[in-house]
């Protein structure tokens, strides 16, 4: 990203320094020795730059960047042969699952256009991210499991900013999302640690409500929606900072507003309609509509992005279900934002949801002495995507249903009760 000479850069480069810092001391608590394993696109440099001046600073063993490109991407959608989009690079993610294995921390930053591949062939898009998903399996485990300490954060990519701001000039766009991001993650606060620290310590206080409750489901009522999530066996609900397998306690989304656990994979029943669209892969997936029976999807419709929706669907056995329930209050500063940012890290973090695949095995009680048996006897879900989708809104309601089946209100009209 360039700009004529004399124009000041839209994005603050102290306030970028801060995000680079909450990164390694709140997102990792990257510790001294720990090698930083970090995946961004190639415009987010500047903030890769300032993470890894922070990473050495806080003793860093060896920080290594993966760079994505837009255009190398598209390139490949328009000159690569069939049959490329039956492969990933397996190499790769066997060397991320390696070095997770031997200690390694994992930093991604997001920020590539959302809506990079809505116009290429659904069906190639859906075979590479298959392929993707399948290849990116060892290293995911080790994530999805939380043996290691991970965070995501993000850059305000113009391509992205372009697409949130459609209406400004791209300086003025950037400028705009690099705020709203800034906003987002708390760097925009004299003293973004202790911000961080103050609410970290009302999330746990929200898990540990929930904790004490011990609900055997949750059902979500609003319009085009009335679902029941059953909950897994044993289930632990997470918030904020907690502690990896790895004994470092780290916050793995920044930003983040949510409390979160895992569902029952075969009691979920009811129909649930999102309030905010979904951006898949570079492709967006708008007033999706689903039906549950068993735990299972059995009926999926889209009014925007249907065919890659049904495609993700097909992936395995546990894509049709839920790994993951998440509460988030309406009044949440990205939702007060009034943002729509096209990025699930960001509009997740504004609105209740669930996740389509893969459970997180950290949300279950003794979650370290559980073998992936117990963990899916547990009725925890096993597959080989995770993807976030937004179910709340200020018009939904969620009860807390106890095994006696009385019933206590958890959320009305997208408000903590």
């Amino acid at each position: 990203m360039t700009y004529p000479a004399n124009t000041p850069t839209p994005i603050d480069p102290v306030k970028l320094d801060k995000l680079a810092e909450v990164a390694i001391k709140v997102g990792l608590q990257l510790q001294k020795g720990q090698d930083l394993v970090m995946t961004a696109p190639i415009a987010a440099m500047p903030l890769v730059r300032d993470i890894t001046k922070h990473a050495y600073k806080a003793g860093a063993g060896l920080v290594t960047t993966f760079y994505s490109d837009e255009e190398t991407t598209l390139a490949r959608y328009e000159y690569a042969p069939d049959e490329s989009f039956d492969r990933a690079s397996d190499w790769l993610y066997e060397g991320m699952a390696k070095a997770f294995a031997g200690g390694a921390a994992r930093l991604a930053i997001s920020g590539d256009n959302p809506m990079m591949l809505s116009a290429q062939d659904p069906s190639k898009v859906a075979r590479a991210n298959k392929a993707n998903s399948i290849a990116y399996k060892p290293a995911l485990e080790k994530i999805s499991n939380f043996d290691i300490n991970w965070n995501i954060v993000s850059y305000p990519n113009p391509s992205w900013a372009r697409l949130v701001f459609p209406n400004d000039p791209e300086p003025i766009a950037v400028e705009k999302l690099a705020n709203a991001i800034f906003a987002a993650s708390r760097v925009d606060l004299d003293d973004p640690v202790a911000a961080w620290n103050a609410h970290n310590a009302n999330l746990a206080r929200r898990s540990a409500w929930l904790n004490g409750e011990r609900f055997a489901s949750l059902h979500f009522t609003g319009p085009g929606t009335d679902l029941v999530v059953g909950l897994a066996d044993g289930h632990l609900w997470c918030g904020g900072a907690s502690e990896a397998k790895n004994g470092v306690i780290c916050n793995p989304n920044i930003p983040t507003e949510e409390v979160f656990t895992t569902p029952h994979a075969l009691r979920v029943e009811g129909h649930v309609s999102s309030t905010k669209p979904l951006s898949h892969q570079g492709t967006l997936i708008d007033n999706i509509q689903v039906r549950f029976e068993g735990g299972r999807i059995v009926e999926a419709k889209a009014s925007r992005g249907e065919e890659v929706l049904n495609k993700v669907l097909d992936t395995d056995e546990g894509a049709r279900r839920l790994g993951e329930v998440a509460l988030v209050p309406h009044s949440s500063p990205i939702s007060a934002s009034g943002i729509l940012f096209y990025n699930t890290l960001f509009d997740e973090n504004a609105s209740c949801h669930i996740a389509l695949g893969q459970c997180y095995s950290g949300c279950f009680v003794d979650d370290t002495s559980l073998t992936p048996e117990q963990i899916r006897a547990q009725g925890g879900n096993s597959s080989l995507i995770h993807i976030d989708w937004m179910i709340g809104s200020g018009q939904v309601d969620i009860d807390g249903v106890r095994a006696d089946g009385s019933r206590v209100p958890v959320m009305r009209q997208g408000e903590w009760a």
